[in-house]
């Protein structure tokens, strides 16, 4: 692991991060999928996560972005996987958060969120219909269970807290391991449609679809989009980039994710991809399943003042 340098960054005493456990019986289980379910997720503009240009030229950088990417802001930074680190499985509501992600603007703490173990509970809903959206055959219940699997080992490596990531997956492809890659002049592959990286179940240089989508091939897909590509950042950099030190940094993180850059205001709504992007990861973090979706941004910018 990082200790070492860990403890040479925070003055924390050292810690050790247990081995995710394989995937509990229940997160196979595949839930009742009711009658024309069409709930929402799927970026539907792309991702321009930070390449090395735009990192040299940012000047609140922490450091210079690699594929091993983890998280060095000791606020911002978990490395102990508990299952049950939340409120329980929170309300199945939306609500359009503005400004600038921070508690003072009204968005969320991270005391506020739900647990993991509920959070991909209530999402299994999603994980285990979306791929029929893209044409593709459902996620089995070995496949979600990998995706499980995935998420605990790639946070226990990079100390991105496991929710945001299971959000991220959500937001980007419903949980579907054969994803098409997207491409609005980035290419974004995989269960995070992260920046031109190798993990990916539906190939768009092949043309092959893997069924079943194997655990390595999973576990490739979020470790991309979480520690970094060698094209641009993942999670971990995008939190490091933040740099405050606060509980903002994750929605910061998820726009910069998105857009690249977050726009001058500091406003998440305002720049540019998708307007919604990071209320929409607040709102998952905080039980937002299958409620309608409460952000007209995207789909009517004059109604956020954009």
């Amino acid at each position: 692991m990082r200790s070492s340098l860990i403890l040479a960054l925070s003055g924390l005493a050292t810690f050790a991060v247990a081995e995710p456990i394989p995937y509990p019986p229940q997160a196979t289980s595949k839930t009742a999928i009711p009658a024309d379910f069409h709930p929402y997720f799927g970026n539907k503009k792309g991702n321009f996560q930070p390449t090395t240009a735009t990192a040299k030229a940012n000047k609140r950088r922490i450091s210079e972005r690699d594929t091993g990417g983890w998280v060095q802001i000791a606020a911002d930074a978990v490395w102990t996987i508990n299952d049950e680190d939340g409120i329980g499985a929170g309300s199945d509501s939306y609500t359009m958060y503005w400004g600038d992600g921070s508690a003072g603007d009204g968005w969320p703490t991270r005391d506020q969120w739900v647990s993991f173990t509920e959070m991909f509970n209530a999402n299994k809903v999603i994980m285990f219909s979306s791929c029929d959206s893209f044409g593709q055959a459902d996620d089995s219940g070995p496949e979600v269970g990998s995706i499980w699997n995935a998420i605990e080992a790639v946070a226990a490596d990079t100390g991105v807290d496991h929710r945001f990531i299971l959000a991220t997956i959500i937001q980007e492809s419903g949980g579907c391991v054969r994803v098409p890659t997207t491409n609005y002049g980035v290419r974004n592959p995989g269960l995070m449609q992260d920046h031109d990286g190798t993990g990916t179940c539906n190939s768009d240089i092949t043309g092959e679809v893997d069924n079943p989508c194997p655990q390595s091939t999973i576990t490739q897909m979020v470790t991309d989009g979480t520690a970094g590509t060698a094209d641009g950042d993942g999670l971990a950099q995008c939190i490091n980039e933040s740099g405050l030190g606060t509980d903002a940094d994750f929605y910061r993180a998820a726009r910069l994710y998105n857009s690249g850059g977050i726009d001058g205001s500091g406003n998440l709504q305002a720049g540019i991809a998708t307007h919604c992007y990071s209320s929409d990861i607040a709102n998952r973090l905080t039980g937002w399943v299958t409620a309608d979706h409460g952000c007209t941004c995207d789909d009517n910018p004059s109604s956020c003042g954009l």
